[in-house]
């Protein structure tokens, strides 16, 4: 009786894992089908990504890249746009880890009276909309100058991910040990050596993952860039939506174009994807 009950149960835990597996393998396939079909339309003439059923069979070309990049109408491409995209999202992001670092710690580590009623203030400011305040900033932006300035995206994608970036760091820094924190204090460390030297590289997996999440968000954002940006500060989303027209086909040109703007977040976590699993796993078990 045990000795087939010992049998029986490898043989259920392999079933199961097995149809875990199938599971795994038929979730990955759904969110790669897509992209697989976006890189595959994007090798195709216009003529040939707009047939419908599409044809797999079709030659391929590189003229919506080269569409894309400028090479057969001359000017400057996407270039202007992919720096601006690169400028506010780097930058916007440091940003983002100056100031919600101290007040990650301030929340953690040496935890403020209701400190749980500030947090919730911070993710309460993410319950409004976008476009409920873009008439404001427009407003703001236009009698002070700033439209069409690098310098507002930037204001703007700090001020959108602190609080989310507080949230996220706040439970990251509480798995800091507070006897590294002590031992400092008594060497005489003041709070930057603190936060610099012994919370950060500890927390840095968790800072990792923070900062990988602020960058993609900026580098995604569209409206505010569509409504407040014109030519000097447009940024690639922006850049992307003027392959759409109403005349002519333009479906090749937009999977090259989605492609390649896409391609620098998928650098990104791809290149701190282990810090980005360590980050996101701590605090999950005590």
């Amino acid at each position: 009786m045990s000795t087939a009950a010992a049998v029986t149960a490898p043989r259920s835990v392999r079933r199961r894992n097995a149809l875990l597996g199938l599971v795994a393998w038929v979730c990955a396939v759904v969110f790669v089908l897509p992209i697989a079909w976006m890189v595959l339309t994007s090798l195709h003439s216009e003529s040939d990504a707009a047939t419908n059923p599409p044809s797999l069979g079709a030659s391929l070309t590189l003229d919506g890249y080269r569409e894309f990049f400028g090479t057969d109408g001359g000017g400057a491409g996407p270039w202007p746009a992919l720096a601006n995209s690169a400028t506010a999202s780097v930058v916007s992001t440091l940003f983002v880890l100056l100031l919600a670092l101290p007040a990650a710690y301030a929340l953690s580590i040496r935890p403020v009276r209701k400190w749980t009623d500030v947090l919730f203030f911070f993710l309460s400011t993410k319950m409004l909309p976008v476009v409920a305040g873009l008439l404001p900033l427009y407003l703001f932006a236009k009698n002070t100058g700033l439209l069409d300035n690098i310098w507002l995206l930037i204001i703007l994608y700090t001020s959108m991910n602190l609080p989310i970036a507080v949230w996220m760091m706040q439970s990251f820094l509480a798995e800091v040990p507070t006897a590294l924190i002590e031992a400092a204090q008594l060497d005489g460390a003041r709070l930057p050596t603190i936060l610099s030297r012994v919370v950060a590289p500890v927390a840095a997996p968790g800072i990792a993952a923070t900062a990988l999440i602020c960058f993609i968000f900026s580098w995604n954002e569209m409206l505010f860039a569509r409504v407040l940006t014109g030519v000097v500060a447009q940024t690639a989303p922006v850049f992307l939506t003027g392959f759409i027209t109403s005349q002519g086909l333009f479906l090749a040109k937009v999977c090259a174009a989605s492609l390649v703007i896409s391609l620098p977040v998928l650098a990104a976590g791809f290149a701190a994807q282990d810090k980005l699993v360590q980050g996101l796993s701590l605090g999950a078990v005590k």
